[in-house]
């Protein structure tokens, strides 16, 4: 089935889930289907761009093979579990409904290997559960995408996802169906990118960052927002988004960290929270001042569309 997902021209008002990658491994939903988990595994990332010791989640993988055998019974589960409130899903990591990486328990990222799913009917499966729900579906395939999958989730209507750090080209050049934003949870914020703090911090956690990496986006964003070393923060987060609002992707998105001129982004990939207080961060300040501060005020602003 083909989903409709969205009109392009729809508003959206309604509260849109996150859908995990995978599930604690003590939790109710690793002994519930112990049978069709390898527990013997971790679901992670190779090393790339921007983490260069590659991830672990420790999360367990679904077998391929006894999930088919279950008639997906329990991605059916979740999947319609997520939609039940929402008016749209945010697929983590959509890359591993074509294939996961795995990680044998007790090695590292880099000795991991992936793993095949069968897309066609995962794909089928998100279609049809959204077609019901009235829902649409953004899929994240941000990092190491294979070679025609955002093609295929094009052809289901799943949004794609482009960030301003990752991408090359300038924002006008986006798909409309997408959801368009600077940053994630995982990586910079403006201003940790922009002084400097979030890579000097990557370096005391030993994660051997990508110095050029982080130098050829400052750069990149320097040119296009017309910004130099005596741009105030706020003005420079003002002008980064108001790069972003050049896309014409439907859903355009800003986070409270930005909102906040905060430095810290809400989680460091490949630490544990020993190291690194990941999920825990407070704001510097509360919603409701947030509400009523200039710079979310300014950043709304240069967001809003009239049509």
């Amino acid at each position: 089935p083909r989903s409709t997902l969205f009109p392009y021209t729809t508003l959206f008002r309604s509260l849109m889930q996150d859908l995990p990658i995978g599930v604690d491994p003590d939790g109710a939903d690793a002994w519930s289907w112990q049978d069709i988990f390898a527990k013997e595994m971790a679901v992670g990332a190779p090393p790339d761009e921007f983490n260069t010791q590659g991830q672990n989640w420790g999360l367990p993988p679904f077998d391929p093979h006894k999930l088919r055998a279950a008639g997906y019974e329990p991605f059916i589960q979740t999947i319609r579990a997520a939609f039940r409130n929402s008016g749209g899903l945010r697929i983590d990591h959509v890359m591993g409904l074509f294939r996961l990486f795995w990680i044998p328990n007790g090695v590292s990222a880099r000795h991991g290997a992936y793993v095949r799913y069968n897309a066609d009917e995962m794909l089928a499966i998100v279609a049809l559960e959204s077609e019901r729900a009235g829902a649409y579906v953004v899929g994240e395939d941000l990092g190491t995408v294979e070679k025609d999958v955002r093609e295929k989730l094009a052809r289901h209507r799943v949004l794609s996802y482009r960030l301003l750090w990752f991408e090359k080209s300038d924002p006008s050049t986006y798909p409309e169906a997408a959801l368009a934003s600077i940053s994630t949870h995982d990586l910079p914020t403006v201003k940790g990118l922009w002084n400097g703090s979030d890579l000097e911090k990557q370096k005391a956690l030993n994660l051997s960052p990508n110095d050029e990496s982080t130098e050829e986006i400052c750069d990149r964003l320097a040119t296009v927002a017309g910004l130099n070393t005596e741009t105030p923060i706020e003005e420079v987060i003002v002008k980064a988004y108001t790069v972003l609002a050049r896309a014409p992707s439907c859903i355009l998105t800003a986070t409270l960290e930005d909102a906040a001129a905060v430095e810290d982004r809400p989680n460091m990939p490949a630490t544990t929270c020993d190291q690194n207080p990941n999920w825990s961060m407070a704001l510097p300040v509360s919603i409701e001042d947030l509400m009523s501060a200039e710079l979310p005020g300014r950043i709304a602003a240069v967001l809003k569309r009239t049509s």
